[in-house]
């Protein structure tokens, strides 16, 4: 009851604010949260609110525990600013990540499970649809307070904006026996994902005391975090907490998982490297020193507990949580695990992969020259990677909805414009990430030589997704129809300066691979 009446009164300052705020930023009123109040600020009628808690900060001896509850806090706790980012190494700019598309500097720290708001909404009657952005990195990197993650300019066009931080690398996904039998679940490891569900638990609980509909949330993720949409998707924790998902460049489909027991083979391995004897003298350690000796401690497992099975297993049986689908990948997002070959290294590289299957391969990713080798492995990088297992669950999700398994409607996009650039960042086209700032409608936010042709198309792609996240589907007045996807036509929106639906370009060499690898 309290917290109703605190919600109202809040909804009610909070209108009365955001009609009197200028472009200047201003404090807007105090809703009440588990924990305690909070206070935030406004911007162009959209109030925000930054570094907000959602569970207990997990250092000392919940480092390696799953996320607690949040620690009640006294008075009003001022959520103006962006929380820490998870420990990661220093974010520098490389390839063609400039600094726009990486954390800050500053704050980063083990104390780093907050996440963030953006509302226009001026009554909780409204109850706008709400979308949860996870982001990329890896699983070794990231962090909500990227400058292209900026939520202002979708809560403007009607629903509310949540992005969250989650652990990552080490911390996020460390596997050790010592920690699986400490457990109440008798696992280990998935930190990172657990995470999430919490934050999302927490939107379930608090979103309505910011306009938003707890019964109408999308969760979205871009690469890594694409692939962490769909292990919530796969996850029995994660039921009810979520009805559509937007998934960009990665979806976690391979059969590469490791179990648990492999998993806690290869902890007790590195921390016997380490010259460490006990759990307690690991978590000891100070953060800076973990991340330089257990780097190779990263990503999701099948622990039995987050994540019973592989994906593709659970999906086969239908016991995926139920979601609308909207995903994608980018045109030249590969990325190569190691360095580029010449010609002839490439064909005995694929013939020693693929034994009798690489000379098929070769009439897709063809080397009859040194250019055409090297558009060839960056192509197949970019398909294994990406576009497969996008591609695959798109298919999974639409025959399922098809056969009427536990589906919603299913669209397939293919990002192709080449992101302008100038001297080194000229060259990377349609890269890894390339499209987030579209999305968003957050161009400005990049110091690239935009065109009125990407503002347009900036406009087009924030009003699919909005559309999506409204109404579960991308279409809406005055854009191009954007048909579901169907295996049997395979369809998909070619998203560049000419924006229409296609037949999707590569699906043969596509299905040649999922015929080659299982995913």
């Amino acid at each position: 009851m309290m917290k109703n009446i605190y919600n109202s009164c809040f909804l009610f300052l909070l209108m009365a604010v955001l009609v009197i705020s200028s472009p200047v930023h201003a404090q807007v009123s105090q809703p009440l949260v588990e924990g305690g109040k909070i206070s935030g600020t406004a911007h162009q009628g959209i109030a925000i609110f930054k570094g907000i808690p959602f569970a207990a900060p997990p250092v000392a001896a919940l480092r390696w525990k799953a996320p607690q509850p949040v620690k009640p806090w006294n008075g009003i706790r001022h959520c103006e600013q962006f929380g820490p980012s998870p420990v990661q190494s220093e974010p520098l700019p490389f390839s063609m990540w400039s600094a726009e598309f990486l954390i800050p500097k500053t704050p980063i720290s083990e104390d780093c499970l907050y996440l963030n708001v953006w509302t226009a909404a001026k009554k909780a009657t409204e109850k706008r649809p709400v979308l949860v952005w996870i982001y990329g990195g890896g699983f070794v990197s990231g962090g909500s307070g990227v400058p292209i993650y900026d939520g202002e300019a979708m809560a403007g066009k009607g629903v509310v904006v949540v992005s969250i931080n989650y652990r990552v690398g080490p911390f996020g996904f460390f596997v050790h026996p010592e920690l699986s039998k400490e457990s109440p679940y008798k696992s280990s490891g998935n930190y990172g994902l657990m995470d999430q569900i919490a934050a999302l638990k927490w939107v379930k609980n608090n979103i309505a005391a910011f306009g938003g509909d707890p019964e109408q949330v999308t969760i979205a993720g871009q690469s890594a975090g694409s692939m962490s949409v769909s292990y919530l998707v796969a996850s029995p924790l994660a039921s009810g907490l979520f009805g559509k998902a937007i998934a960009e460049s990665g979806a976690g489909f391979s059969r590469g998982m490791l179990t648990l027991q492999q998993a806690e083979k290869e902890g007790a391995k590195i921390v016997q490297s380490m010259g460490i004897s006990s759990l307690q003298e690991l978590r000891n350690l100070p953060a800076e020193e973990l991340l330089q000796k257990a780097q190779d401690l990263r990503g999701p497992i099948i622990d039995g507990y987050v994540l019973p099975d592989q994906l593709k297993n659970i999906f086969a049986s239908h016991r995926q949580n139920p979601v609308s689908l909207l995903t994608g990948w980018n045109e030249e997002e590969g990325l190569l695990m190691g360095s580029l070959k010449n010609a002839a290294e490439y064909k005995k590289q694929l013939e020693a992969q693929y034994g009798a299957m690489a000379e098929q391969l070769l009439t897709y990713y063809p080397a009859s020259s040194e250019q055409e080798a090297t558009k060839s492995q960056l192509d197949l990088a970019r398909d294994l990677m990406f576009g497969l297992p996008n591609y695959t669950w798109a298919n999974i999700a639409a025959d399922a909805r098809i056969k009427g398994q536990n589906s919603g409607q299913v669209y397939l996009y293919r990002f192709a414009r080449k992101v302008p650039g100038e001297g080194e960042y000229a060259k990377y086209g349609a890269f890894h990430t390339g499209e987030v700032p579209y999305v968003f409608d957050n161009l400005k936010f990049v110091n690239r030589p935009w065109k009125k042709e990407d503002q347009q198309l900036a406009g087009l792609m924030s009003a699919y997704w909005i559309n999506f996240v409204k109404y579960g589907h991308p279409n809406g007045k005055n854009l191009p129809d954007w048909p579901a996807y169907d295996p049997a036509q395979k369809k998909l929106m070619w998203f560049d300066t000419s924006s229409s639906a296609r037949a999707v370009p590569d699906q043969l060499q596509l299905d040649l691979l999922y015929s080659i690898t299982g995913q």
